[in-house]
């Protein structure tokens, strides 16, 4: 009888911790569309997974808490931009990875980038909505810090698509 009760509470464990589960998007083109889709702000955490402390930090103490969690499905796409030491990447999420952290001026590691996105002259383009990296204290002082951010966050605007009438 004790081993089904440690079963079933492994069980349903494994289920809250799944369900807690965020999604930290790779590809950029595909994390624009969620953005516009949703009307949520882009949330660029530039990374060194595998070998930057406060990276991993950052991580441990705040990305991977209920309360972030929370917080992060309700308010913002995740995209993580990474830069790894061991681990492998496809030469375009290289690439891309690069070009954005030119683009941001990045500098050091672990960079939070809140940005709205959007298009001029056919290209994309990034208005700044303000950054932040590690900050002590856990996920309610991150929060602190972010949540005046992404209140600068202005929706999409809605694009409607006209009907064709039929001639007749």
């Amino acid at each position: 009888m004790k081993k089904i009760i440690v079963t079933l509470l492994l069980v349903l464990g494994s289920l809250s911790v799944e369900a807690q589960e965020l999604t930290w998007h790779k590809d950029m083109k595909k994390a624009i569309e969620i953005s516009k889709k949703e009307n949520k702000p882009l949330f660029l955490f530039f990374t060194g997974s595998d070998w930057c402390g406060w990276c991993i930090r950052l991580q441990k103490e705040v990305f991977k808490t209920p309360e972030f969690i929370d917080w992060a499905k309700k308010n913002v796409v995740l995209v993580e931009l990474d830069f790894p030491r061991k681990s492998t990447q496809s030469d375009a999420e290289k690439q891309q990875n690069m070009e954005l952290q030119q683009v941001f001026a990045v500098r050091g590691y672990p960079t939070v980038h809140f940005v709205k996105a959007g298009e001029l002259n056919g290209k994309t383009n990034f208005e700044q909505l303000g950054n932040t990296g590690y900050v002590a204290g856990g996920p309610t002082a991150w929060l602190n810090v972010a949540n005046p951010i992404i209140q600068k966050f202005t929706p999409y605007a809605k694009t409607s698509k006209k009907k064709k009438t039929a001639k007749k």
